[in-house]
């Protein structure tokens, strides 16, 4: 049965999901109903003929009669927009960060199963066939004793990315929060994959969470930042960021053990087995569309792989960061333009990302000396 689908949100990363609904709909899976955007698309933007179009979503929703939506808007608006949707009956894949703030997840994923809608939120990476295969693997005991779960993500964004909308770069956006930062946004998918392989994806897994937030753009967020989640096994995961590399390269998870380590290119669903007395073991691995796993939910009750309380854990980390101090602005000395560009870079920085993936410790333990101490946080649930 083809599915009638609207989606919020169509520029930007929505493009991906206009591709992504084209491919599933050429499948016969879908047919898309409706764009929700504020200023309507034209035929150029779109590349064909436009589906109905409305800046009132309930309005679209009840117009098309669509049975799911995908909702890819700015970060305040997913909680109305999801709750919206659930009134009427109406599925969803919801972009991550699911919400700002932990209120505004709870009160989303509480009104989503109130409805008895189904609801994916969209860490993509969570639906790497990967993610099983080192599950599997740590529980067999390849590498021995899990002693923690180390994340890093080096990437730059140039001047342009902090105006690319009027909430970008802000922790807070005419009253209401946004939490646009490093951590909870682009490499939100490092912290929340390697909660995964932590064992920590519920809210009641998190033990405490100590964070160091940091800028060196002038932003309001933060885009050079680490967090180190203790779960209630007590072990650590550590994850590290910045949009300030020297060298950008792709985000991963490495798991250590007593007896070895597992790394997760997470992007490129590659998976690196290490071992004393072992060659090193490379695997690739597929993964499963989350909008596609979300039809085959609807369809015959497969089970869905990013249910909301399946990210409660990563959102006690947007809270962490939401209640830290506002992050502190980089001295002068410790970053440079490269004006050809229009960034700014951190110079080192490559390097104490990895090393925090590496030793699970914070930047102002690493020796940054432009780094404050952390700010902790036990976590009730």
């Amino acid at each position: 049965m083809t599915v009638p689908i609207v989606l919020a949100g169509a520029r930007g990363h929505g493009r991906w999901h206009v591709e992504n609904i084209r491919r599933l709909q050429d499948r016969g899976l879908v047919r898309l109903a409706g764009i929700c955007e504020l200023t309507p698309l034209t035929e150029e933007e779109f590349g064909g003929e436009l589906p109905s179009q409305s800046a009132d979503f309930g309005t679209l929703l009840d117009a098309t009669g669509a049975r799911a939506a995908v909702v890819c808007t700015p970060i305040p608006t997913h909680t109305g927009l999801a709750l919206a949707a659930a009134e009427r009956g109406v599925h969803l894949l919801l972009e991550k960060p699911p919400a700002p703030s932990y209120a505004e997840f709870r009160r989303m994923a509480d009104g989503v199963a109130a409805a008895g809608v189904a609801c994916q939120i969209g860490f993509q990476s969570l639906g790497s066939h990967a993610v099983p295969a080192v599950r599997a693997l740590i529980e067999e005991g390849a590498v021995g004793t899990v002693t923690g779960v180390g994340g890093a993500g080096a990437w730059a964004r140039d001047e342009a990315y902090y105006r690319r909308a009027p909430w970008a770069g802000k922790r807070r956006l005419n009253g209401v929060d946004v939490i646009d930062g490093v951590l909870t946004n682009p490499l939100a998918h490092a912290v929340a994959t390697a909660l995964a392989l932590g064992g920590a994806t519920r809210a009641e897994d998190v033990a405490s969470i100590e964070t160091e937030l940091l800028r060196a753009n002038d932003i309001e967020s933060d885009d050079t930042s680490c967090v180190r989640i203790t779960t209630v096994q007590g072990r650590p995961v550590t994850v590290a960021a910045t949009l300030c590399a020297e060298h950008p390269g792709e985000p991963y998870v490495v798991v250590h053990g007593d007896r070895g380590r597992i790394t997760y290119w997470y992007k490129q669903d590659r998976v690196l087995l290490q071992r004393p007395g072992h060659g090193p073991r490379e695997f690739r691995y597929g993964r499963t569309d989350l909008l596609e796993n979300l039809l085959a939910h609807l369809a015959d009750g497969t089970a869905l792989l990013v249910p909301p309380d399946g990210t409660g854990a990563f959102m006690k980390v947007v809270e962490a960061i939401r209640r830290a101090p506002d992050p502190a602005q980089l001295p002068a000395d410790a970053w440079r333009p490269i004006a050809a560009e229009r960034r700014r870079v951190v110079p080192g920085i490559d390097s104490l990302v990895a090393d925090a993936a590496d030793t699970l410790r914070l930047y102002s333990e690493l020796g940054a000396e432009w780094a404050p101490p952390a700010v902790p946080k036990e976590v009730s649930t």
